[in-house]
């Protein structure tokens, strides 16, 4: 009679594995950060601005923080909240203070993920024989 027993609750067991479900976990989509501002601007006001979205859909819960500096000076770096605007698109004003090559760093945090992407800027009329230029990787730290 043990036997038995034992037969049918091994054969449960046995029967119940078999019908589990083996679900790979899902991976979300990757967040993506397009900055739009442009490339080259007077000195004058600019605004930093980056779309953000995620499997191509805007994202109007993320946390952006604007990282702008003038090349040669990455330790006087600031750090800026971007606003949402509506559309994925989150913005902050800086003012330039003179006509140069300044670096910024769009560090944003959404869906449990950190991206940074990183633009150089050319603000005005900057003689480029006396500008220190970075390279796309370097100073990439997120302070």
């Amino acid at each position: 009679m043990k036997k038995l027993w034992l037969a049918i609750a091994a054969s449960t067991v046995i029967v119940a594995g078999c019908n589990a479900t083996n679900k790979e976990p899902e991976v979300p989509e990757i967040v993506e950060v397009e900055i739009l501002t442009p490339m080259e601007a007077p000195l004058a006001p600019l605004k930093l601005e980056a779309r953000v979205t995620q499997g191509g859909k805007d994202l109007e819960d993320a946390h952006v923080q604007f990282e702008f500096w003038q090349s040669g000076m990455r330790d006087d770096a600031y750090m800026l909240d971007g606003e949402y605007q509506g559309e994925g698109v989150y913005e902050v004003e800086v003012t330039p203070e003179e006509d140069g090559v300044y670096y910024m760093f769009a560090h944003t945090t959404a869906s449990g993920m950190h991206v940074m992407p990183k633009q150089e800027l050319i603000i005005g009329n900057p003689n480029m024989d006396e500008v220190i230029k970075e390279g796309p990787n370097e100073n990439n730290d997120m302070r």
